[in-house]
């Protein structure tokens, strides 16, 4: 059955169809939507049509109040462990991101100690073929006959890269010793 309200501020809600009578008042749906229109915005021949019992209705209020006070202080600690579970999923992929930039960094090193003791052992390699190697220079009138060393090429670069070794050694175990640390780290 469609009904007519009229609330006391006026509002007046036409062909209105009751879908529920609560304590405090009545759900009503309309060609506009669905309301609740409160029994104490409403006359008293509705209150006493719909059995209005204020006892009741301030009993139900409070039921109601307090539920929205659970539900909101329920979604407070959803959206608080939410929060907590991002910043430690943030966290960790920053974990994971830093041991593997220590990772890439320490192959990075291991290969430039790699390619510098190569490039040592031929410098050396090369010094020692020299000095088993006898250069004769050739012989003339003015003066005689001399024998000298031939020098190794690449000489002057062995201090060089010997520096560079040892600072890509100190590198490389400090790099170890942080990616060590961070995969230790809970």
């Amino acid at each position: 059955m469609a009904d007519d309200f009229k609330t006391f501020d006026g509002k007046e809600f036409k062909n209105a169809t009751v879908r529920r009578v609560e304590p405090d008042g009545i759900v009503v749906s309309t060609k506009g939507g669905i309301s609740k229109l409160y029994f104490n915005e409403l006359p008293s021949e509705v209150q006493k049509q719909f059995h209005y019992e204020p006892q009741k209705a301030a009993a139900y209020g409070a039921q109601q109040a307090t539920a929205q006070q659970i539900a909101a202080q329920q979604a407070e600690e959803f959206n608080r462990q939410q929060t907590q579970r991002q910043k430690q999923q943030g966290e960790q992929a920053a974990k994971q991101q830093n041991v593997q930039a220590l990772t890439n960094t320490y192959q990075n090193l291991l290969q430039q100690e790699e390619e510098l003791l190569a490039a040592i052992g031929q410098i050396k390699n090369a010094k020692e073929l020299a000095r088993r190697k006898w250069v004769t220079r050739p012989w003339s009138y003015n003066e005689p006959q001399a024998s000298q060393y031939q020098t190794a090429p690449g000489k002057a670069k062995l201090p060089l890269l010997e520096g560079r070794l040892d600072n890509v050694r100190a590198e490389k175990k400090r790099v170890r010793q942080e990616l060590d640390r961070a995969q230790r780290q809970p």
